[in-house]
C-alpha cells in the first residue's frame, strides 16, 4: 500500500489564487494554492496559509481576508505574490491594488476578488487553514484563470 499522495494527484490541476490581509496598519499577500469552497449553505471558502509565510503571520490577527482569482495571463501577478516574500520587500508598491471593504486591499485587474469574514482558523501541518464567510464578491469575466501548472517552476520567496 502507498501513502504517495503525489503521486496520488499527479495530473490534477487547480486554480491558484492570491490572498492578503490587514491587520493593525501592516498589509500582506501571498500566492496560495490551497482554496476550495466548503460549504454551500452556508457559503464558506477555506484558504491555507504556510505557517512560515509573512502573510500568515499577518493573517492570524486579521478579522477579514482578500482572496483574488487570477486569469491565465497574470503569471508576472502570480510571480510578485509567491516568488517574493514580505519579509524583504512591499508586494503592494509592484502592483495596482485599492482599498476594499474592511480595509483588505484588493488587486487590480484580476478576474475576481472575495472579501470574507474569518471565522475559525485550523491547524493543517504545516499549513493553517482559514474558514471564511464571504462579505462581498466581485467576478470581472469568465475567463480562464490561472492554474498550477502554470505556475510550477515559481521558486518561492520563502520554504514551505
Amino acid at each position: 500500500m502507498s501513502t504517495d499522495l503525489n503521486g496520488f494527484l499527479d495530473g490534477v490541476d487547480y486554480p491558484m489564487f492570491v490572498v492578503t490581509a490587514t491587520h493593525d496598519g501592516e498589509h500582506a499577500g501571498c500566492l496560495v494554492g490551497f482554496a476550495t469552497q466548503v460549504s454551500i449553505h452556508p457559503a464558506r471558502l477555506l484558504v491555507g496559509l504556510s505557517v512560515a509565510n509573512h502573510t500568515y503571520r499577518v493573517a492570524r490577527e486579521a478579522t477579514t481576508l482578500g482572496v483574488h482569482l487570477l486569469s491565465r495571463n497574470q503569471t508576472e501577478l502570480a510571480a510578485l505574490f509567491g516568488g517574493e516574500t514580505g519579509d524583504e520587500i512591499d508586494k503592494f508598491t509592484r502592483c495596482h491594488w485599492a482599498e476594499g471593504p474592511h480595509g483588505v486591499r484588493v488587486l487590480g485587474g484580476v478576474t475576481g476578488w472575495m472579501v470574507g469574514s474569518v471565522l475559525e482558523q485550523v491547524p493543517l501541518g504545516d499549513h493553517v487553514g482559514f474558514l471564511l464567510d464571504p462579505l462581498e464578491c466581485q467576478r470581472e469575466n469568465t475567463g480562464d484563470v490561472l492554474m498550477f501548472r502554470q505556475v510550477m517552476g515559481l521558486s518561492p520567496g520563502h520554504p514551505a
